[in-house]
């Protein structure tokens, strides 16, 4: 089978970007996705990197090349107010879901809420939520995002991320095969095809 390993930290629109898509070359390329939420800030700090909003020419032009490839894809997008939000609660709960096989229902739900609705995935109440919507149990969720073995699945994924050459979110892997960026898609669906 098929696999495109997905790491990703909800505070990345352009992870964000990259999610609305890959169901699509999922199904297109038979391909199945696994995703892996990483702490971005670690992943910034053990590359030497930093976040494009914090240089100011880079920081102008993000904002106009988010909605392009918003519009580009068909796909609502707003700047979350809450940027830059503390979305390690939401990751862990990525891993919560995926014990349940619903680790892309839960994704998904949660990058929509905090780039195309703008609502804080730092809330208690909008994980409750989203949990829910899931098909998880909200409470249950909650108190096995606050268990060791769930923080230290998060802390693994970061380092995992590390160690294989990851510098920025998205990123993805086709086998050892790093892709970085929602605008290499197109090799990201060319490495499952071949």
């Amino acid at each position: 089978m098929k696999t495109v390993e997905f790491f990703f930290d909800f505070s990345s629109p352009y992870s964000y970007l990259a999610a609305t898509q890959l169901p699509a070359i999922a199904a297109r390329t038979g391909a199945t996705i696994v995703y892996r939420p990483f702490v971005l800030f670690a992943v910034f700090k053990a590359a030497g990197n930093d976040m494009p909003a914090k240089i100011p020419t880079k920081g102008a032009y993000l904002f106009k090349d988010l909605e392009r490839w918003a519009r580009h894809y068909g796909v609502p997008f707003r700047f979350s107010s809450h940027f830059p939000s503390n979305t390690i609660k939401a990751m862990r709960m990525v891993h919560v879901a995926a014990d349940q096989g619903k680790a892309e229902v839960f994704a998904q739900a949660a990058f929509r809420a905090m780039w195309a609705e703008d609502r804080d995935l730092a809330s208690p109440e909008t994980l409750a939520e989203l949990a829910r919507g899931a098909g998880l149990d909200p409470e249950a969720a909650l108190a096995a995002i606050e268990t060791p073995a769930i923080k230290d699945r998060l802390r693994e994924g970061t380092d995992l991320a590390i160690t294989r050459g990851a510098f920025g979110a998205p990123a993805f892997f086709v086998g050892d095969e790093l892709f970085w960026g929602n605008d290499r898609l197109h090799f990201v669906e060319e490495a499952l095809k071949g």
